[in-house]
């Protein structure tokens, strides 16, 4: 499986929002018609976010077999590398008002900029849960591109945040799953005693522990409160869940971590290394790594790989069924005068056999197309994750990514504070509203 680190979406991509007022600025609704018949004669333009092995080759792949279906289509192919090079690509293209009929987009704050500034289809009518189509995604993924209670996304992949744990160490001392953050907090200290690292961690690049902040706020925080902070607008950052996520973080950084305040300064990929050798009892990692660290010879393949979602604490104020995921997809140009052609080509993309052979290898991208991932193509692991991704009513997208990204940039600095202890969570705070507060 291919390995996409998540990083932050830097305050410089917050032009993308200033461009596309500008794109749009030329009025009109656009000519897209989703409704309509394909025309099997017209041309459509794609931008992926998958150039580069092993990705590079799939894109490709399925358009020589669109047009083996239908021979008469033009299709413009262009691909760039994900994270920097998309987001740079679409930020040119929407300044010169060429967006392609269809392109890729984050969930989160960077693909609402598309769908609130008229860069993106309304595709409620087919896509929503309860559609014939929408009911073959996980309703989480769906929800991750609904912006205003419109649906504007197309799911390819996914992707979650789970503890991976080594079976062999949880079995010798006597461990079961955790079923609260507290019992976590508390094997901690059993695991630490028997000479593991009980959970490995490394926080260089300051994201990492944004990933166990926007978990515990899913949990701490109610819904309602979180939407409304994501907004500047609207947001306030008052809630007290705020301060008592910030709080158990720097609990688990502390009892939990082999580092603990000097994490910011081991990487993300030695925390890979300590679980791979053995030496670490957990690690808090992505759906789509489970592979690149459970691999065939490595110590935890032998000792056994398991994983669970970060527990809950017991007096959780907001969803303790909520899931950290953030599924990758596509949207379709407003603009574009082949929008039904357009949907045709993604309904094509993401059928049960091309979802299929996106999932297995050599592209090992678990599919958003439920019941695609199975142990018969993926590790089981990785066919867990998905369907837990999947199956998840309720999701919350990565922290940086769901806030606009001044803010996003903000809790990435406050995550560094929090794991140094140079911040107290209402310091923290503090600096995250007054940030919200300039975007606004």
């Amino acid at each position: 499986m291919s390995v996409k680190k998540t990083r932050t979406i830097t305050v410089a991509a917050a032009g993308v929002l200033a461009l596309a007022l500008s794109a749009c600025s030329g009025g009109g609704t656009g000519a897209a018609d989703i409704s309509a018949k394909p025309d099997y004669s017209g041309s459509i333009s794609i931008l992926t976010a998958a150039a580069g092995d092993p990705l590079g080759s799939y894109f490709e792949n399925l358009v020589k077999d669109y047009k083996k279906l239908h021979p008469d289509v033009k299709i413009t192919l262009a691909q760039e590398t994900d994270d920097n090079a998309i987001k740079d690509k679409e930020k040119v293209l929407i300044g010169s008002q060429s967006l392609p009929d269809i392109y890729f987009s984050y969930a989160g704050n960077w693909g609402e900029n598309f769908a609130a500034n008229g860069l993106a289809v309304d595709l409620s009518s087919v896509i929503a849960p309860g559609t014939a189509w929408g009911d073959t995604f996980g309703e989480g993924s769906l929800n991750a591109f609904k912006y205003d209670g419109k649906y504007y996304g197309i799911p390819q992949y996914v992707d979650g945040k789970f503890m991976g744990y080594n079976k062999k160490v949880f079995t010798d001392l006597g461990l079961d799953i955790p079923k609260s953050f507290d019992e976590l907090i508390s094997d901690c200290s059993t695991i630490k005693a028997a000479g593991y690292v009980p959970i490995a961690f490394g926080n260089k690049d300051g994201w990492p522990g944004l990933h166990y902040l926007g978990q515990l706020f899913a949990y701490d925080v109610p819904q309602k409160v979180r939407d409304a902070d994501l907004l500047p607008k609207t947001a306030k950052y008052t809630d007290q869940g705020y301060l008592e996520g910030m709080k158990q973080f720097q609990q688990l950084v502390t009892e939990c971590t082999g580092d603990g305040g000097n994490s910011n300064g081991v990487t993300y990929t030695t925390a890979q290394q300590q679980q791979a050798a053995g030496k670490a009892a957990m690690y808090y990692q992505e759906l789509i790594e489970f592979d690149s660290v459970n691999t065939k010879d490595s110590q935890l393949a032998k000792d056994g790989f398991g994983i669970f979602p970060l527990p809950a604490p017991a007096d959780a104020k907001g969803d303790p069924t909520a899931l950290e995921a953030a599924p990758e997809g596509y949207m379709i140009n407003k603009k574009s005068k082949n929008a039904a052609l357009a949907l045709d080509f993604m309904k094509f993309v993401m059928n049960e056999k091309n979802a299929t052979t996106l999932s297995s290898p050599p592209y090992g991208q678990p599919s958003a197309v439920k019941d695609v991932v199975t142990d018969q193509i993926a590790t089981p692991a990785v066919a867990e994750g998905t369907k837990l991704v999947n199956d998840a009513k309720s999701t919350v997208v990565w922290l940086d990514m769901a806030n606009v990204p001044s803010v996003g940039d903000a809790w990435v600095s406050v995550s560094e504070g929090l794991v140094s202890g140079s911040l107290t969570p209402e310091a923290a705070l503090k600096a995250v509203r007054q940030a919200s507060e300039k975007a606004k």
